[in-house]
């Protein structure tokens, strides 16, 4: 607690409308985080929100919550930031990582069927990987670029074998399933208010559910497993708690996710109309399901590319003032985890290599968007 008030202030309102006009509290309890969290609540049409430090600290104390354990096998896209991956290493528990579909860019419900079925049995202690004797505590489907896979079908999985369901939502606020938000599809979800996303804090995450005991024990791990008033603490816990600082940035953020998610949507969708030119040189675009929150929008370039040719690409466009840049190396392919058991990666290794990012601020204006069209054309056609 601070040892004189702080007033904090709204970005775009002055102050922020709170129960009090300021707070002394700066640190990891205080009016704003509840608010926050009852924000991202309410977005995510979830009974519950635990406001956390970081996407990562959010991912790593869900498994924890849900029951993964050191040498446990989680399963995972290879498609997907690093993150991801170090959340279930941060547990103790190693990669299953298998191959993306490449409609959505997200793991493949037939393929993690598939090689369910063919690699493992049912015991007493649960779900066996054969090849490794190690139990599969959880799959995690990331919402990549904010399209939701088939929820219905994982949630089939999950249930038939008696596996949690926690999913990587980093950059999917604003996005819906079948239109309905997304917090019910999983026992957890997951979401990261980095600088890059769509709603930033600067920094931090949040755990989304609605199981309360599942999320009480979330609260519960979150700040050191201490058991108030005193100084007991009743298993190992985390310091993984939001600021209030960080809320207060938030919930000004959160007053506008509409117009944030409208706005990404839009961007790519003007990108596809505006670069319509140049699709039959190979070029493709990023897959929008329906109800997408469009987090990145760029081009795919043809079948052919390899990475260094869309870095050379990427530095052609810097030349013109113009920043793009290339997107996730899948996991597989990072040297902490090249060991892990998995599947074949024919679409994440071809498509990886081929995606480059397109400017999709939520700030983006028209006239910025003309020059990285006309740019980017006239890059590719030259």
């Amino acid at each position: 607690m601070a040892t004189s008030p702080i007033l904090v202030y709204n970005i775009t309102h002055d102050p922020i409308s709170c129960p009090e006009s300021y707070t002394t509290f700066v640190s990891s309890v205080g009016e704003y985080v509840n608010r926050f969290e009852d924000m991202v609540a309410k977005a995510t049409e979830s009974r519950y929100a635990v406001a956390t430090s970081s996407g990562t600290t959010g991912l790593h104390v869900a498994l924890t919550a849900a029951g993964v354990k050191r040498d446990d096998l989680v399963i995972l896209p290879s498609f997907t930031f690093i993150a991801s991956a170090n959340a279930i290493k941060h547990c103790g528990a190693d990669l299953w990582l298998m191959d993306i579909s490449p409609m959505d860019w997200c793991l493949d419900p037939a393929l993690v069927e598939e090689k369910i079925e063919k690699s493992c049995k049912t015991t007493r202690e649960g779900l066996v990987h054969q090849e490794t004797g190690r139990r599969v505590a959880a799959i995690m489907p990331v919402y990549t670029l904010g399209n939701i896979p088939d929820m219905d079908r994982f949630r089939d999985i999950a249930d038939r074998y008696g596996i949690p369901l926690i999913a990587d939502a980093a950059c999917a606020i604003g996005a819906t399933y079948k239109n309905m938000p997304f917090g019910s599809l999983a026992n957890l979800s997951v979401l990261n208010f980095n600088g890059n996303k769509t709603i930033t804090c600067g920094g931090g995450g949040a755990v989304v559910g609605n199981n309360e005991e599942l999320l009480d024990h979330v609260r519960h791990l979150t700040t050191t497993a201490r058991v108030w008033p005193d100084y007991d603490f009743d298993e190992v816990g985390f310091n993984y708690r939001m600021t209030n600082i960080q809320a207060a940035v938030g919930c000004t953020q959160m007053e506008r996710l509409d117009e944030f998610v409208e706005s990404k949507r839009n961007t790519r969708d003007y990108y596809e109309t505006n670069l319509k030119d140049i699709a039959n040189h190979g070029i493709s675009f990023f897959p929008a399901k329906p109800g997408s929150s469009c987090w990145f929008s760029g081009i795919v370039m043809n079948s052919s590319a390899k990475h260094e040719g869309v870095k050379d690409f990427c530095a052609k466009l810097k030349d013109e003032g113009v920043e793009a840049r290339s997107f996730w190396k899948p996991v597989h392919l990072q040297k902490p985890y090249q060991d892990s058991p998995r599947s074949n990666m024919a679409n994440s290794e071809s498509l990886w290599q081929r995606i480059l990012t397109l400017p999709c601020s939520t700030g983006i204006t028209d006239s910025e968007l003309s020059v990285v069209t006309e740019t980017t054309k006239k890059t590719v056609l030259h």
